[in-house]
């Protein structure tokens, strides 16, 4: 696997790092590549439960790596978006396992939309977030126009796109933008604490509870509820259900499997 992302499994979590911190982990082609086959391996792995995503050193990550974009071979900015940046954001929505970002510094540009595309977003109290794109007269990408107006509301996320603020991580857990904000002594500790939990609960219904979001954001009310129907219905038939409501009928603690 490549250098630019760091990689294990443990305890049922497929732990990602992104590792370019010296460019603040920003994308080139190969992390973006592997980044791709990373999460296809997640997707296949059934003793992973749960994803991890972080990044290592002072950022989570700074968007595209301009110096790619600028070199004498560069690629098209449209082969990036569409052989980098999309693939990936349709990985974290599709992929049938819960991605849980830890956002351990500035999320700039692609990195904040990826971010924003997980399913459970945390940071730390010093991490920030910019809509980055229009300071150099592009458009925001990775899912980003989708996202964000959903999150925070059309006029706050036009205003975020088209100015470039820099978001403190308290101010974007106000807007909505993530789950819970941490200090930095206690970020490490408290975001994989969520992870651990979610990789113990019942992740059939987690994953199907994600693709009825997924679902959400284009269906009408009749439509979600026959989806809502459908997956209840696979829901009941798992053996964590059984699980538990028998541990919920014997007053004990439930020990589910993911099956």
């Amino acid at each position: 696997m490549t250098q630019t992302l760091e990689h294990e499994i443990k305890d049922g979590i497929a732990i990602i790092k992104f590792n370019r911190p010296d460019v603040f982990n920003s994308f080139n082609r190969e992390m973006a590549l592997g980044f791709q086959e990373l999460l296809d391996q997640c997707g296949q792995n059934d003793e992973v439960r749960a994803i991890y995503l972080t990044g290592n050193g002072k950022a989570f990550c700074a968007g595209q790596d301009l110096a790619e974009v600028t070199a004498s071979d560069a690629p098209f900015i449209e082969n990036i978006v569409a052989e980098h940046y999309n693939p990936i954001v349709c990985r974290i929505r599709e992929i049938e396992k819960p991605i849980i970002c830890a956002v351990n510094g500035v999320a700039a540009g692609a990195g904040a939309n990826m971010a924003l595309a997980c399913d459970i977003v945390v940071a730390v109290e010093t991490a920030s977030f910019i809509q980055a794109f229009s300071k150099i007269g592009l458009i925001p990408d990775s899912g980003g126009t989708f996202f964000l107006p959903k999150l925070i509301g059309f006029q706050k996320a036009s205003a975020l796109m088209m100015m470039g603020d820099k978001v403190s991580a308290t101010d974007a857990e106000k807007l909505g933008m993530l789950y819970k904000v941490f200090s930095p002594e206690e970020f490490e500790a408290e975001s994989m604490k969520i992870a651990q939990t979610i990789a113990k609960m019942p992740t059939k219904g987690l994953v199907y509870t994600k693709k009825l979001l997924n679902a959400g954001l284009t269906n009408n009310l009749n439509e979600q509820l026959d989806q809502e129907e459908i997956y209840q219905s696979k829901a009941g038939k798992t053996a964590d259900y059984e699980e538990g409501v028998q541990a919920f009928l014997e007053k004990r603690k439930p020990e589910f499997t993911g099956k």
